[in-house]
């Protein structure tokens, strides 16, 4: 289970993890893009990703046939199919998605069904609830992401402008000054890059620096005299 406040990196750890498990021989990967959605439409996207059709109107055979698929390969390659789930928003369902985690795991021979959520940093408290304990007792591995050093966010930056072919498009004052205004969150960061680049791009700029920085970014004052006259 991956933890951490929004823009901390929550889903490229998963997706890294996502890409490690696909290059293993014999191991399944599908990746669930609503677990938000009600207990049969979740099982519905499993399905789909582990080919075996489910139908409403006999959910009991397409579950059974599900369980078996998960058995069967397990006895035949002794790996688990694996399912990663990218996010739990926190006004859906009452954890339905999660809930049927845990059922599909326990309902499953020797826990063949294995499974990897994204979840906000509230998450782990809220799994102290009854409904939800069965789920976090069987949570064997937990990575809590915190906000990033100065750094880190360097580091993240000099590489996607490597990997962008552009490595000198920023200053070397410029990348500090982005790094030290964006509070630890590898979202805001990209955020702060990514208005500076479209002003960049409309004004035909070679290179971008700190006075664009301060352009963009600069924060007007109010006038006294114009507020103290609206307030008169």
């Amino acid at each position: 289970m991956l933890t951490g406040d929004p823009g901390t990196g929550k889903s490229v750890a998963l997706r890294l993890l996502a890409e490690r498990l696909r290059a293993l021989p014999d191991v399944v990967v599908g990746t669930v893009e609503h677990p938000q959605s009600r207990t049969m439409d979740f099982y519905r996207e499993l399905g789909d990703l582990f080919g075996v059709p489910l139908a409403a109107h006999n959910r009991w055979s397409g579950f059974k046939a599900l369980r078996s698929r998960w058995a069967d390969h397990v006895t035949s390659t002794r790996c688990r199919p694996v399912s990663s789930s990218t996010k739990r928003r926190r006004h859906s369902p009452p954890f339905s998605a999660s809930c049927a985690f845990s059922r599909a795991k326990t309902s499953t021979p020797s826990s063949s069904f294995a499974s990897s959520l994204r979840v906000t940093h509230d998450f782990p408290e809220r799994m102290r609830a009854p409904e939800l304990l069965p789920l976090g007792s069987r949570v064997r591995r937990r990575l809590t992401l915190d906000y990033a050093s100065r750094d880190e966010l360097l580091a993240c930056l000099d590489h996607l402008l490597n990997a962008a072919g552009n490595p000198s498009l920023m200053t070397s004052e410029l990348r500090v000054t982005l790094a030290d205004h964006a509070a630890g969150n590898y979202r805001v960061l990209m955020n702060l890059g990514d208005e500076l680049l479209a002003v960049a791009a409309e004004r035909e700029l070679p290179r971008l620096d700190e006075k664009l920085f301060l352009e963009v970014f600069a924060q007007t004052p109010k006038p006294k005299a114009a507020a103290s006259a609206r307030k008169r």
